[in-house]
């Protein structure tokens, strides 16, 4: 999507000493950037907080990346909010986090009409709690025929467990007759994964300077560029963002290639 640069230019006014707006190219945006939201524990321990403060902190940090990925013209941008490893977290703060999203998703959705923001889900909201799982489809409905960015939100997601239903629908089609095994490539793998009609990831961001993938989109970050900052994500703000799209615009993306060739 092309930005508007009258907003564009007002929204990164005041620039920090280090990053400015025109040290990045609006013609070379990432299509697709996805970010691993990390940190919100350690943010509010170190403040002598409870950790459920950071999760709300982090709400706005959420907020002002869909604002900036939306002014700088990003296609996509997907989340990773809850993996189906983090149920094994203290049911208090479980029953925080499956609160706190219906609430965020009510309270968001007029910024995603103002936006034309379309929302969408990667996980299984079968395993989600009523009340949850209802505002979410709400969600969906209610931003169905924007056709803005598309904003992704993955939710009692894991990579593996994707990839396994994946095979296990496949193996159901090729029993079934309607897929033969000679059509089982790499695409029709991905046709059935939770991104299915969405590009990879062009670039990969992880707050809180942790360098592991914690079983998110492992497929499709075959050939994503990376970015790990040490700030922690409720810090995470529009300029953060922006350098993180200058250090994958200085990198040559060869996808397995020679540069050139």
């Amino acid at each position: 999507m092309l930005p508007d640069l009258d907003k564009l230019r007002e929204y990164y006014a005041e620039a920090p000493s280090d990053i400015r707006l025109e040290d990045v190219d609006l013609d070379r945006i990432p299509s697709h950037v996805s970010v691993i939201m990390d940190g919100n524990g350690r943010w509010a321990t170190a403040r002598g907080l409870d950790r459920s403060r950071g999760h709300v902190a982090g709400v706005d940090s959420l907020r002002e990346a869909v604002t900036t990925s939306v002014r700088l013209g990003l296609d996509v941008l997907s989340v990773y909010a809850f993996s189906t490893e983090n149920w094994r977290r203290p049911q208090r703060e479980v029953d925080l986090l499956m609160h706190l999203f219906a609430t965020t998703l009510v309270n968001e959705l007029p910024l995603f009409h103002q936006e034309n923001v379309r929302l969408r889900f990667l996980g299984d909201l079968d395993g989600l709690p009523d009340k949850t799982r209802r505002v979410f489809q709400s969600g969906l409905d209610a931003t169905r025929d924007h056709t803005g960015m598309t904003f992704a939100l993955a939710v009692n997601y894991g990579s593996r467990a994707e990839i396994a239903r994946a095979a296990r629908q496949i193996a159901r089609e090729v029993r079934a007759g309607t897929l033969s095994p000679d059509q089982v490539d790499e695409s029709a793998l991905a046709e059935r994964l939770y991104t299915r009609g969405l590009p990879d990831p062009d670039l990969l961001v992880r707050t809180s300077g942790e360098l592991r993938l914690s079983n998110y989109l492992l497929w499709q970050l075959a050939y994503t560029e990376f970015y790990v900052t040490d700030t922690l994500w409720p810090d995470f703000s529009r300029w953060d963002l922006l350098r993180a799209v200058a250090s994958y615009q200085g990198r040559a993306r060869r996808f397995g290639g020679v540069v050139g060739s």
